[in-house]
């Protein structure tokens, strides 16, 4: 029963820090850029947009699909960015371990 103990201390110990990694990730934030960086958006790790920056010159009436297409590419980067930090966090806290195919953690 000894080992059960260690065991369950063991449990209580990575769901918090499962939970502290969890709000870390949630909190950081990325810049995603396109166009040279005529276009800036920032993302936090829930994925919501904190801001965007649009540089005035490349906004054009005549041609709303670039400006659309720009404002995607960068989101995309950002999103990229988070997806990247949080797999190094996972891979930091799993010691390099790889999780089996399809396992999900709670973000």
């Amino acid at each position: 029963m000894k080992n059960l103990g260690a065991m369950m201390k063991q449990a209580q110990q990575m769901q918090s820090k499962m939970t502290e990694l969890q709000e870390q990730m949630e909190a950081h934030e990325v810049e995603g850029a396109s166009g040279g960086g005529m276009v800036v958006v920032r993302l936090n790790g829930k994925f919501d947009v904190r801001g965007v920056t649009i540089d005035p010159s490349i906004i054009n009436p005549q041609d709303p699909e670039m400006l659309e297409d720009l404002v995607a590419a960068a989101i995309n980067d950002a999103k990229t960015k988070i997806d990247t930090f949080k797999q190094e966090k996972m891979t930091e806290m799993t010691g390099g371990l790889p999780l089996p195919p399809g396992f999900k953690l709670p973000f």
